[in-house]
């Protein structure tokens, strides 16, 4: 199995590049899905390459698994897929509508708001970062520059 280093710069640098990926990715679908003249055929593809990448990852990086699932894992823990396919969709047949950048700057808000409320919360097994003055300040300005970005 391949080692992954467990630091605060690995882990910022990895979701730069998965907040770079959305974008691209959603351009592609969103071409992928008017090409094919089908959303949801786009989604399916995206997901197939998306599981065989996937299991690809696992098999390689953490070898073969012991179990699918503990029996204490509540079943809203599998759930997370249903947010993936919702946004896939929308995102697929929203973004040759409403633009690229206008989509997912609404996505970003979206992201911020349930961010703080799931950490303020400390919900579904997240750790708990209360909502401080700077933190709501932060907010606020990027809630006003996807605001400022999607204005024409």
């Amino acid at each position: 199995m391949i080692e992954i280093p467990q630091n605060s710069t690995v882990y910022a640098v990895t979701m730069l590049f998965a907040g770079i990926g959305i974008p691209i990715m959603a351009a592609l679908n969103a071409g992928l899905g008017t090409r094919l003249e089908s959303p949801a055929l786009a989604a399916a593809v995206l997901f197939l390459v998306a599981m065989v990448a996937s299991l690809s990852y696992l098999l390689l990086v953490e070898g073969v698994p012991i179990a699918f699932s503990a029996p204490s894992t509540p079943f809203y823990y599998y759930l997370g897929g249903l947010f993936v396919v919702f946004y896939v969709l929308s995102v697929t047949w929203i973004a040759p509508r409403f633009g690229i950048g206008n989509a997912v700057s609404f996505v970003l808000l979206g992201q911020l708001l349930s961010m703080a409320t799931i950490d303020q919360f400390a919900l579904l097994g997240a750790p708990q970062m209360s909502l401080t003055l700077p933190r709501l300040m932060g907010l606020f300005f990027m809630a006003i520059g996807v605001f400022l970005v999607v204005r024409k």
